[in-house]
């Protein structure tokens, strides 16, 4: 892999050093309703230099570990079943050459590409999904590759009982019910997070982070925002918290910078990208 010219801040290490890919993933052909989370990854790069690389929520520094920005995946818009295979060729290749993949989104859909390489080569592998919402029906207006389904389709690849989601307040009825007896999902809060985090102690991780499981009052730059969604340091703890399980792969989606002129959307996202780095990093 060659490194990008345009990198977030801190994330400038060589590939071959390198023990944590990060890279984009600027596709939302299946958005359901407002488009745009493909200039996402872009964003958060160029607004990533008005943050400090220090955190001092953690007393950690980007400086202090070994990052490497791949940049953004060239994605054929309109064929997400290429998209996926795309994505999951790349973190095949991170993680066959011993790094941490960290995917910048881009819509919900993409998810499903890693978690198929992931399985792979972890059989026992589980997921924790923040998100406002379900994405838990079988095809959203025929299709079945969408983002309104896109843990449904990470649910045919690993089964009952592997699935944890927490923040969700939206979807149809028979999604909450369908969950019932598949998925484990914790309506509107992180209630039931230190259950699971025991539950899931030793066990192969992906984690994947649908940025409207804000409330909008603090995060309006997204494509569907739901009202009455976490706050920044409620996101922040729970991430913290799973932080201590075997994280194997994980992404950030769901930015989509154009609805927020503010920039607060994409400053928030470029912090809370800079402390999933600092978490996760092994």
């Amino acid at each position: 892999m060659n490194k990008n010219v345009h990198t977030f801040i801190g994330c400038d290490a060589e590939y071959t050093e390198s023990k944590m890919v990060i890279f984009g993933a600027p596709y939302d052909s299946t958005t359901s309703f407002r488009p745009g989370t493909r200039f996402a990854s872009t964003a958060i790069r160029n607004e990533s230099f008005g943050i400090e690389t220090y955190s001092p929520y953690q007393d950690k520094d980007l400086e202090d570990i070994n990052v490497f920005d791949a940049g953004d995946i060239e994605l054929p818009f309109g064929n997400t079943s290429k998209t996926l295979d795309m994505l999951g060729d790349t973190v095949r290749q991170i993680v066959d050459d011993g790094k941490f993949p960290l995917m910048i989104g881009g819509e919900h859909s993409i998810t499903a590409g890693p978690v198929k390489v992931m399985l792979e080569k972890y059989p026992d592998l589980h997921i924790i999904q923040f998100d406002a919402h379900t994405d838990l029906r079988d095809e959203y207006l025929g299709v079945k590759e969408s983002h309104a389904s896109v843990i449904k389709r990470c649910w045919d690849m690993l089964g009952d009982g592997r699935i944890f989601q927490f923040g969700i307040r939206s979807g149809q009825r028979e999604e909450f019910e369908w969950a019932k007896e598949h998925t484990h999902l914790q309506k509107f809060n992180f209630d039931g997070l230190e259950d699971v985090i025991e539950q899931l102690k030793g066990k192969p991780v992906y984690f994947t982070l649908d940025l409207d499981v804000l409330d909008p009052s603090e995060f309006p730059g997204t494509g569907t925002p739901e009202a009455g969604g976490v706050r920044f340091m409620e996101l922040l703890r729970a991430i913290e918290k799973i932080s201590v399980l075997n994280i194997v792969a994980a992404d950030m989606n769901e930015l989509c910078p154009l609805y927020d002129q503010s920039g607060q959307s994409t400053a928030l996202a470029c912090k809370l990208l800079r402390e999933i780095m600092l978490y996760f990093y092994k």
